[in-house]
């Protein structure tokens, strides 16, 4: 008797679905985790830019969300940043929840939090 060698039709049906389920999952969540590393990335460049220092609370939330927006990232809103004052710092922290359809009723929800420091003077 031969051996049987390779795949049967049900075992080649049940990895292609496991592999479209894996791919729907990964077109849906993986624009979330790029449009964080833009957030990542702006929050990242604010300690070092010399036009914020001196800035006024408004004025920084103004040049944040003006960055976003450039990057296409509406996810984030001025509702999702907070700005606290100390002496020497401003602390800016975005925190916020985006939310999407994955699969019928199957949702997602993935939680950010980023945090910077920009000088006062």
């Amino acid at each position: 008797m031969k051996k049987q060698k390779g795949l049967t039709l049900i075992s080649w049906l049940a990895i292609i679905g496991l592999l479209l389920f894996n791919g729907i999952i990964a077109m849906n969540v993986v624009p979330v985790f790029i449009h964080d590393h833009s957030v990542k990335s702006i929050m990242e460049n604010l300690g070092t830019d010399s036009s914020l220092r001196g800035a006024t609370p408004k004025k920084i939330k103004t040049v944040i969300t003006k960055r976003l927006r450039v990057n296409n990232v509406y996810s984030v809103n001025k509702d999702h940043i907070t700005l606290k004052k100390s002496k020497k710092d401003y602390f800016i922290t975005i925190e916020y929840e985006p939310r999407g359809k994955l699969i019928g009723p199957v949702d997602y929800i993935v939680s950010f939090k980023h945090e910077a420091r920009v000088p006062i003077r």
